[in-house]
């Protein structure tokens, strides 16, 4: 098979698909689910989740055992996601944005569709932002580079739910969300459009703003990217009349399988609109599932715990690479993360990549070559990162090792004690060591008692430690910032009583 250009794919280069004579610069869509588990979709092995389009992009592209993202909490991993840097660099810690946060993401910090925009490239965001508000809306997706935004600018259980309608034809929300602020706004641009949203409409509304997207940005010939943050599988699940009651895994099914129905949506808006094959499309996840919800909150497969540890539930995600005619179909086992995502694009675009230090790698050579990996380890910051403490673990190669292990509320209710909260901080030293390989469970710590090879193993990863703790320069922390009710999101901002009031659409 050849590149797009009509070279042997081993020669290509980083920017070959679009320098070459005749190319049109390459487009590319970025899907982030929410809280969705490493054994959640089906082409990941769960039996009764329906996912047929996100199987369809794993049978006919390149499919991820390996895959990081670098936070077991929202806002974190999605401000590393878009910058390529840990998020202790743009002071994205410690946990998460919430409605009235005076923090966001820094507006110094170069996104994704701040590096394309000066290519000419149309962006546009949907879903589920959780990198802040701010005052004015100042850090909302339209101020950090992208062109359109429709979407809730946090998670939507973030307002009063209780009363809201989650599934047809009036089936209330399931279970608590926060009280005493105001409730879920559906925002377009830096605009209130409806508040509360209607959960029952609200995919369908992404779906259409997506495919009006591409559309529009074809029809100008003008390259695009699209990131779709998506609220599921976040709880509380919620789906419209289209996918709800269709799964056999109940609501939590119901809600991944409307997600899915929009990746097919995008898939035929750009068979339609003659793109597809000069398309990109990326697909990974947040954080693991959130165990403490049992049946509705997601499942890691055969990996330990999941959401707010840093045990591989908690940071191991599924993640899918989609290019007819570019990807060769297969699997990798080749370390990688969300932190490559932005090398890479800008590799394949011929972007500037932003003059700050970086921690992604390109992985065009895993994708198009099926080549190995530029990520020599992987570090694991807990979801309140500090200097004192430093990295909670770190993956060299097959082996990973924990200098500090702790449980979380996130990961509640499982049968393994290391999971829950009441599992406190623990300090490790020698650290506890695993092969990933044999063991992804990490249930056999490996003993460097008689083994030399082990024991030069934990030196080396010892200096891999403290060269990258040296490095790590931490940003003033966003989220400690505080919050204030009166930077709330509310479509009515003088109406009375507040929160309450604040309804409209």
């Amino acid at each position: 098979m050849v590149t797009p250009c009509g070279r042997p794919r081993t020669f290509i280069s980083k920017t070959l698909l679009t320098t070459c004579s005749g190319s049109p610069p390459s487009n590319f869509i970025l899907l982030f689910a929410d809280d969705l588990g490493f054994g959640d979709l089906g082409c990941y092995g769960h039996p009764t989740s329906l996912t047929p389009n996100l199987d369809r992009l794993a049978a006919d592209g390149l499919r991820f055992t390996d895959f990081y993202c670098t936070s077991p909490v929202c806002s974190p991993s999605r401000a590393s996601l878009l910058t390529g840097r840990y998020q202790t660099r743009s002071g994205v810690y410690p946990g998460v944005f919430y409605p009235g946060s005076r923090g966001g993401l820094p507006l110094n910090e170069t996104t994704i569709a701040e590096m394309l925009k000066p290519l000419g490239y149309a962006t546009a965001a949907m879903g589920k932002w959780h990198l802040g508000v701010g005052e004015n809306g100042m850090y909302l997706p339209t101020q950090q580079g992208f062109d359109h935004y429709l979407g809730v600018p946090y998670s939507h259980d973030m307002g009063p739910c209780q009363n809201l309608t989650c599934f047809p034809p009036d089936v209330k929300c399931f279970g608590n969300c926060d009280v005493g602020v105001v409730t879920i706004p559906l925002m377009h641009n830096d605009v209130i459009k409806q508040q509360p949203v209607d959960f029952l409409d609200l995919e369908r509304a992404y779906s259409d703003f997506a495919t009006d997207f591409i559309t529009q940005s074809t029809s100008k010939k003008q390259p695009f990217f699209l990131y779709y943050p998506s609220h599921h599988t976040h709880y509380p699940q919620y789906a419209g009349p289209a996918t709800a009651g269709r799964s056999r895994r109940g609501p939590f099914g119901d809600a991944l399988l409307e997600f899915d129905s929009t990746v097919g949506n995008l898939l035929s808006a750009l068979e339609h609109t003659g793109v597809l094959n000069n398309t990109l499309i990326l697909f990974t996840a947040d954080n693991g599932p959130e165990l403490m919800r049992m049946s509705r909150g997601g499942n890691a497969g055969p990996l330990k715990c999941g959401k707010g540890t840093t045990y591989e539930g908690g940071m191991r995600e599924p993640a899918i690479a989609y290019w007819p005619g570019t990807i060769t179909p297969g699997v990798t086992h080749e370390l990688a993360s969300t932190l490559d995502i932005m090398p890479t694009i800008a590799g394949l675009a011929g972007a500037k990549l932003p003059m700050v230090q970086l921690d992604g790698v390109d992985m065009t050579d895993i994708l198009v070559n099926h080549g190995p990996s530029k990520r020599e380890a992987m570090m694991f910051y807990p979801t309140d990162p500090s200097e004192k403490y430093g990295l909670f673990a770190l993956r060299l190669g097959k082996y990973k090792a924990h200098f500090y292990t702790r449980g979380a509320g996130h990961s509640e209710t499982t049968p393994d004690q290391d999971c829950h909260i009441i599992s406190f901080l623990k300090p490790h030293d020698p650290p506890l060591l695993f092969d990933l390989e044999s063991d992804a469970s990490e249930n056999y710590p490996l003993s460097p008692l008689g083994r030399p090879d082990l024991q030069a193993l934990l030196q080396r990863i010892g200096v891999v430690k403290e060269q990258f703790e040296a490095s790590m320069v931490f940003g003033e922390s966003q989220i400690g910032k505080g919050s204030d009710p009166d930077l709330e999101p509310c479509c009515t901002p003088h109406c009375t009583p507040k929160p309450s009031c604040c309804q409209c659409g």
